[in-house]
């Protein structure tokens, strides 16, 4: 029987505005990663558990490594069976944060993650799409830092499969939003504000009436012939609740119209 002797590993690197504290509540606290990642419940200390929700499924761990402001690292035993490989010879994922503060309020966020195994091509093609699937939420971390650090975010969050590449999904939702350049003024659904950032698989806009927030639209390969897109929104308004209870049905409805009209 092959052993996980292979190496894995991504290390990503990030410059982001705020003090040491504020990431440190932003990345190792169940409210923080909640306001620019996805849900996720910390127990805040060494040993204590971690569970990162995402849709239906859950990826439980544990807290290895508790050293505020500097510090953060969890391990999640089962990540092969979040990829669909139930049963991999892999060892735990181990996903560790490195904060060390700079001059003129800034931080150098460092993180890496890393495993073993036995050389599969579905353990590279993961840890590719992982180093992948970071860069667009540290863009929210970035925006979050900027705009509404220490404050907890209300989740919008619908999804749909889409046919063709990732670009082309985003393309599609772009047209529809009517976005054409970085800066430009906007209103969706409601919601007002500016396009912060366009690239080929993500858009990002920053809201700030009638409630402060943002908005992302991405869109990933599924690895089965097409693609997931998602609407993503974080809101910072006491109405944020009543909004999302109001308006996450018609954004469903928005984004599966996309992909019936792109079928």
């Amino acid at each position: 029987m092959s052993t996980p002797d292979v190496p894995l590993r991504l290390e990503l690197t990030y410059e982001l505005p705020g003090t040491a504290e504020q990431v440190w509540d932003a990345i190792a606290t169940s409210g923080g990663i909640g306001s620019w990642f996805i849900p996720t419940d910390v127990e805040e200390r060494r040993g204590g558990t971690i569970v990162v929700y995402m849709g239906d499924e859950q990826s439980p761990g544990t807290v290895t490594g508790w050293d505020p402001p500097r510090r953060f690292a969890y391990e999640e035993p089962d990540w092969a069976g979040l990829m669909g490989q139930e049963g991999a010879v892999v060892t735990p994922l181990a996903t560790e944060f490195l904060v060390e503060a700079r001059s003129g309020g800034t931080c150098v966020v460092r993180v890496v993650s890393s495993a073993f195994g036995v050389g599969a091509d579905w353990e590279r093609q993961a840890f590719e799409s992982m180093e992948k699937g970071w860069a667009p939420f540290f863009e929210h971390l970035r925006l979050y830092l900027s705009h509404f650090a220490g404050q907890r975010a209300t989740l919008l969050s619908v999804a749909a499969d889409m046919p063709g590449a990732p670009e082309e999904a985003v393309t599609a939702m772009r047209y529809a939003l009517g976005i054409e350049q970085n800066g430009q003024r906007i209103v969706v659904r409601g919601l007002g504000g500016q396009v912060d950032r366009i690239s080929g698989d993500h858009l990002l806009l920053r809201l700030t009436d009638p409630m402060p927030g943002y908005l992302a639209f991405y869109a990933y390969d599924t690895g089965k012939g097409g693609s997931g897109a998602e609407v993503r929104g974080y809101l910072f308004s006491p109405d944020a609740e009543e909004y999302v209870k109001r308006e996450q049905p018609a954004w469903k409805a928005w984004l599966t119209s996309l992909a019936v009209r792109a079928s």
